[in-house]
């Protein structure tokens, strides 16, 4: 049985793994939408050099746009006394600065954090949330919540989303030459050249999909490693593991959390739970299930 140390090891490991592979992919879809148009290396360079500028400034003011997006009032000590003073002390166990705290008004349980760092992060929960749990119950939450920020999963997250609209963007460019008569020297080649184009075709219709599908795998994992590391933090597993329970006996979803995100917040904010069958509705689950998060953390005690 792994301690709680030793899960948020292999989380790291196997995300790293993940991101590993998720740049590799872009790299080669890439160079194969490049070829595919007969254009060099330099037509890629300044397609990702456009698009991560453009992602560039989404990610500098991620943590705005997501607020004003969920409607969230800063919180205070006075009216919203368990919550700050929660954080206040877990904090100092962490070892990180004291993030921005946000409420939403909203009947809903949720939270969730974001930013670009632990000295410009935030950590925003609802009424729900605030009103439903007990201390210790919040305290899980919120030492989930920091554990993403101390993870830098907030970062990470950003990231993989620009990444995932870089690729989007690079297979919206291919389509649109593709059906406009784009690119160069693409009638000199013969059949290696027809091969590459419908390759590259068939990637620019399943790149965003594919990339989609390795941001939620991304975020699955370090939901699990956030779990381990709240445990590292408050040193009794079962707070969060109650509090996980209850979220999962809520059914009312957030109206103010969206598909772009709802990768953020503790739970699936959406409650979309039912839409699948087994391993293919998995793939494209935000979270791990509940349950499976549960056994983990009782697993650890």
């Amino acid at each position: 049985m792994l301690n709680i140390y030793e899960q948020v090891d292999r989380n790291k490991r196997k995300s790293a793994i993940i991101m590993v592979l998720f740049i590799s992919f872009i790299a080669t879809v890439a160079w194969i939408l490049a070829q595919a148009l007969g254009y060099g290396l330099s037509f890629v360079g300044w397609a990702l050099v456009l698009s991560g500028l453009m992602s560039f400034f989404s990610y500098y003011f991620s943590d705005r746009i997501i607020l004003s997006i969920s409607g969230a009032r800063p919180a205070s000590k006075k009216k919203d006394f368990h919550f700050y003073t929660v954080t206040q002390n877990l904090i100092m166990v962490a070892r990180i600065p004291m993030p921005k705290l946000y409420v939403i008004n909203d009947s809903a349980m949720n939270a969730f954090a974001t930013g670009r760092d632990p000295k410009h992060a935030v950590v925003v929960a609802t009424t729900g949330l605030l009103s439903r749990l007990n201390r210790t119950e919040l305290e899980g939450v919120i030492a989930h919540e920091l554990s993403h920020i101390k993870n830098y999963d907030i970062r990470l997250m950003s990231l993989v989303t620009v990444l995932v609209g870089i690729i989007t963007l690079l297979a919206d460019w291919f389509l649109r030459a593709s059906l406009f008569g784009g690119g160069r020297n693409r009638k000199e080649g013969g059949q290696i050249t027809v091969i590459i184009m419908i390759v590259g075709f068939i990637l620019a219709l399943l790149s965003p999909l594919i990339a989609n599908l390795i941001k939620l795998a991304i975020s699955r994992r370090r939901e699990f490693l956030a779990d381990a590391s709240a445990t590292a933090i408050t040193k009794y597993p079962e707070g969060l593991a109650k509090a996980l329970d209850k979220l999962s006996k809520d059914r009312e979803p957030l109206e103010a959390a969206n598909k772009a995100t709802a990768h953020l917040y503790i739970t699936n904010p959406l409650k979309n739970l039912h839409g699948g069958i087994g391993w293919f509705a998995g793939l494209f689950n935000t979270h791990p299930t509940i349950r499976e998060r549960i056994t983990a953390l009782r697993k650890s005690i």
